[in-house]
């Protein structure tokens, strides 16, 4: 029979010397029914399958297969991988189900653009504080016109998700009178600028968005330079008791960056004086590539 079906004699008799091996039902090499300890002895998968059980019961009853895995190791001084706890975990019915990965909005990447004059391209980033008093952060979201370097637009606060960062943007548009004018808005790859909702609402306000590539700081500079002004000129200059005062300083510094600060690329002006001298035609323009 065994010549018949071309099965050698070896193979046959190992298997009877051998019944606590089994075959895996599609194909490959043969499964054995036990995994080691770390002292070398065997454990069935029975056992194996309680130890999965008794985990799933207690505290750890949200673990996947990877972290079943790690906690057998720990608790129980198994050798054994998490490809052999996924199916064990298969076979108890216990397996988690995927999550849903959510589609992202669609992203559009930063390219090298030339200035000419004001709201062409606005750049905008989040800094955080340190308030010592309550031992916590705060958050400055903050917007920069590249072409006169004035901060047109920002909120602070105790948290920054996007419900803060619309905020500044809302300020911004509102103190330059934009209203469905064209603008580009650069961001990093922030959460709150990759979420839905801020999503929508530059497509509300007809803005265009758009990121940086990752690991690429230099294409957001302007906001960059920014926030190490504010960090080295106000942020590290003050020890902050309370979130107010954190607050009414950062209105202040920005409020004096704005209007009396001097800026060596605007010709020794402060941001708002030259504006208002580009404006008036008193200064020519620059051509600033961003």
């Amino acid at each position: 029979m065994l010549k018949i079906c071309d099965v050698p004699r070896s193979t046959y008799y190992w298997r009877l010397k051998h019944p606590e091996r089994r075959i895996a039902t599609g194909g490959g090499r043969p499964i054995p029914g036990y995994s080691l300890d770390q002292d070398g002895h065997r454990v069935p998968d029975a056992r194996i399958k309680a130890c999965i059980r008794q985990l799933v019961r207690g505290p750890h009853h949200a673990s996947g297969y990877r972290k079943l895995t790690k906690l057998l190791r720990r608790k129980h001084r198994l050798v054994i991988d998490k490809k052999k706890v996924y199916r064990l975990c298969k076979e108890l019915g216990i397996l988690l189900p995927q999550r849903q990965i959510r589609q992202p909005v669609p992203r559009k990447i930063a390219r090298n653009r030339v200035v000419t004059g004001p709201n062409q391209l606005w750049q905008m980033d989040i800094k955080y504080g340190y308030v010592a008093g309550r031992e916590r952060h705060f958050y400055v979201a903050s917007i920069i016109d590249v072409f006169d370097r004035q901060i047109v637009g920002y909120q602070v606060d105790k948290v920054c998700h996007t419900q803060q960062v619309v905020q500044a943007v809302q300020k911004a548009l509102l103190k330059r009178n934009m209203h469905g004018q064209p603008l580009v808005i650069r961001t990093d790859n922030g959460p709150q600028f990759k979420s839905k909702a801020f999503y929508e609402f530059c497509q509300q306000m007809n803005l265009e968005h758009e990121r940086i590539p990752n690991r690429q700081p230099n294409q957001n500079a302007y906001i960059e330079a920014f926030h190490s002004i504010l960090e080295r000129e106000c942020l590290r200059w003050n020890c902050f008791e309370t979130f107010e005062q954190a607050f009414e300083e950062v209105d202040r510094f920005i409020r004096f960056y704005n209007t009396e600060r001097l800026h060596g690329s605007l010709k020794d002006l402060p941001p708002t004086e030259y504006l208002e001298l580009v404006t008036a035609g008193v200064i020519q323009p620059q051509r600033i590539a961003a």
